[in-house]
C-alpha cells in the first residue's frame, strides 16, 4: 500500500514529502481559492437580486429559486459527493468540482431567462457540492495531526471571509459592470483553482473506500427536501391550508421517514445513523442547520430593504454590510483562539446569543433608521456568526469516528446549506403572508382608491421585494402615497421575519450548550512534515 492510499487509517507519521506536489500549504492554498469560489457565491448573489429580478421580470419566487435551487442542489449532494471523494480520489473530484463550477458560472451570465439561470444553478450547486468534502479530505491527507486543526481553522476563515464579503463584491459588481459579472468572476478563479490542482495536488485514496452507492437513499433525501422547500415556496400562492401545500408537506415527511428506515436497513447507508448516537455531534448539526437559517434567511430580505426601501445604489448597499464582514473576518481567527482554550460550548453558545440579539435589533429597523444603528447592528450579527463557523469542524467532525471524517464534513455544510435553504422559504413565507394581511388595510387607511382583490395580490408581490406597485401615469401626490404605504408594509414584514430569526437563534444557543469538544479531534492521520 502506497502513502497516499492510507488517508484514513491512523498510520504512524508518513515519510516527508519532497517537492511541491503534496505540499501541506500549497494544498490549503488550492483548496482554499476552490471554497472560496463556493462560499463567495452563496451570498455574493444575494446582493444582485433585486438587478435580475428586474433585468428578467423575475417574481419573488424566481428570486428565492435562484437562491434555493443552488442551496439545495449543494446541500443534498454534498454527502454523496464525501463518498464519492472516498471512493475516487479527493484530488479527481475536487477537479471535477471546480471545473464544472466554473463552466455551470459562465453558462449562466449568458443565460437570458429565469428558468434557464435557476436550471444552471442546480448543475452549479452540483458541482461545489463536489468542492467541498474533498477539500476537506485532502487537508486531512497533507496535514500532519498536530497542524491539522490550525489547517481547519484557515480553512473556516476561508469560507466565513467568503460568506461575508459576498454583498461587497457583488456590490461592486453589479453597480459597476452588471448582474452577469457576478457569475463571470468564478471563471478565471475556477480556471486558477484548476491549475494550482495540476501543480500541486496529490491523489489521496481511502483505504476503506466504499464499493457501492446508496442510490435509494439519494432519491428519498433529494425527494424529501424537493417537496419541503417546493410547498414553503409557493406557500404565498396556495396558502397553508391548501389540499397542494398539504400534499407537498405529507410527501416530503413520508420520503423522510423512508429515508430512515431504508438508512437503517441498507449494507452502505447514504447516512449512518450511528453517527446521531453522539450527542454533541448531533447538537452541533442542528445548530449549523438553526444558524444558516438564521443568517441566510434574514440577509435575503436586508438588501432589498437597502436598495429598494433606503434607494441605495448595489455597491452602496454592500458597503453597508461592511461592519457584518470585518466582524466575520476578525471575529473569525479570535474565535479559533477562544475555541482552542476553552473549548467550543461557552464561545458557541455566546455566538448564538449575539446572534440573536442582533436579529431582534434589526426587527426594529424602520424606513428611516440612520446607518450607524444599522451599522451596529450588522456588526454585532457578524460577531455572532463567526464562533459558528469556525467551531462546526471542532464539534462535528472531530466528534465523528476517523473513518467518517470525510462524510462528518459533508454532514456539517450540507446542514448549513439546508439551514439556508430553508430560512429563505420559511422567512419568505413570513414576508409574504405578512404583507398579504398588511397591505389592503393600510392601503384604505392612506385614502388610496379601492383596488379589485387581483390586482391588490399583484400589488403585494411586488411588495414583498420592497418595491413599490405605482401603475403608470400615477400623479406624483398619490405616487408618494403608494410608496410609503408600501415600504411601511414591506419593513413591517421584514421585522416579522427578523423577530423568527431571533428566536430561532436562541434555539440555537440552547443546542449549543449540548457541544463539546471533538473527541476524536486529535486523530487526524499522519501527513507530511511541515
Amino acid at each position: 500500500m502506497t502513502p497516499e492510499s492510507t488517508v484514513a487509517d491512523a498510520t504512524p507519521e508518513l515519510a516527508p514529502r519532497k517537492g511541491l506536489r503534496g505540499h501541506p500549504w500549497l494544498t490549503l492554498l488550492t483548496v482554499a481559492i476552490g471554497v472560496m469560489m463556493v462560499a463567495l457565491d452563496g451570498t455574493i448573489v444575494a446582493i444582485a437580486n433585486p438587478a435580475i429580478q428586474k433585468d428578467l421580470g423575475a417574481s419573488l419566487a424566481d428570486v428565492q429559486w435562484i437562491t434555493n435551487a443552488y442551496l439545495l442542489a449543494l446541500a443534498v449532494v454534498l454527502i454523496t459527493a464525501g463518498k464519492l471523494g472516498d471512493r475516487f480520489g479527493y484530488r479527481l473530484v475536487f477537479l471535477i468540482g471546480t471545473t464544472g463550477f466554473a463552466a455551470s458560472s459562465g453558462l449562466i451570465a449568458l443565460s437570458g431567462q429565469v428558468s434557464v439561470v435557476i436550471g444552471f444553478r442546480v448543475l452549479q450547486g452540483l458541482c461545489g457540492a463536489l468542492l467541498m468534502p474533498s477539500a476537506l479530505g485532502l487537508l486531512r491527507a497533507t496535514f500532519p495531526a498536530e497542524k491539522l486543526n490550525m489547517a481547519l481553522g484557515l480553512w473556516s476563515m476561508v469560507i466565513g471571509a467568503s460568506t461575508a464579503g459576498g454583498p461587497i463584491i457583488g456590490g461592486l459588481l453589479v453597480e459597476h459592470v452588471n448582474w452577469q459579472s457576478v457569475f463571470y468572476i468564478n471563471v478565471p478563479v475556477g480556471a486558477l483553482a484548476v491549475v494550482l490542482s495540476l501543480l500541486f495536488l496529490k491523489d489521496p485514496r481511502s483505504s476503506n473506500a466504499p464499493r457501492s452507492f446508496d442510490l435509494l437513499g439519494i432519491v428519498l433525501l433529494s425527494g424529501g427536501m424537493f417537496c419541503l422547500i417546493w410547498a414553503l415556496i409557493k406557500v404565498p400562492d396556495w396558502h397553508w391550508g391548501s389540499p397542494r401545500t398539504l400534499g407537498f408537506l405529507g410527501a416530503a415527511l413520508l420520503c423522510f421517514v423512508a429515508f430512515v428506515l431504508w438508512q437503517i436497513r441498507v449494507r452502505e447507508p447514504l447516512l449512518p445513523l450511528r453517527l446521531f448516537r453522539s450527542v454533541p455531534l448531533s447538537a452541533g448539526t442542528v445548530l449549523m442547520v438553526l444558524m444558516a437559517f438564521a443568517f441566510m434567511g434574514g440577509i435575503f430580505y436586508v438588501t432589498f430593504y437597502l436598495q429598494n426601501v433606503h434607494g441605495m445604489s448595489p455597491v452602496n448597499a454592500g458597503l453597508h454590510l461592511l461592519p457584518l464582514t470585518c466582524m466575520m473576518i476578525v471575529g473569525s481567527p479570535l474565535a479559533g483562539v477562544a475555541i482552542t482554550r476553552f473549548g467550543p460550548r461557552i464561545p458557541l453558545v455566546l455566538g448564538m446569543a449575539c446572534t440573536a440579539a442582533a436579529c431582534f435589533g434589526m426587527s426594529t429597523l424602520t424606513t428611516d433608521t440612520g446607518t450607524p444603528l444599522v451599522s451596529l447592528w450588522f456588526a454585532l450579527f457578524g460577531l455572532g456568526l463567526a464562533p459558528v463557523l469556525v467551531g462546526a469542524t471542532d464539534v462535528i467532525v472531530g466528534n465523528a469516528p476517523l473513518e467518517h471524517a470525510g462524510l462528518a464534513g459533508g454532514l456539517q455544510q450540507g446542514a448549513m446549506q439546508v439551514g439556508g435553504s430553508l430560512g429563505t422559504a420559511v422567512l419568505g413565507a413570513v414576508v409574504a403572508s405578512r404583507v398579504s394581511h398588511l397591505l389592503p388595510g393600510r392601503w384604505a387607511a392612506a385614502g388610496l382608491p379601492p383596488l379589485p382583490p387581483e390586482t391588490m395580490d399583484k400589488g403585494a408581490k411586488v411588495t414583498e421585494l420592497g418595491v413599490a406597485p405605482i401603475p403608470p401615469h400615477t400623479p406624483p401626490q398619490v405616487a408618494d402615497k403608494i410608496t410609503d404605504v408600501a415600504h411601511h408594509t414591506f419593513v413591517s414584514a421584514m421585522s416579522t421575519s427578523f423577530f423568527v430569526a431571533g428566536w430561532v437563534a436562541v434555539g440555537a444557543a440552547l443546542v449549543a450548550l449540548l457541544t463539546k469538544r471533538g473527541a476524536h479531534a486529535g486523530a487526524a492521520p499522519g501527513g507530511a512534515h511541515l
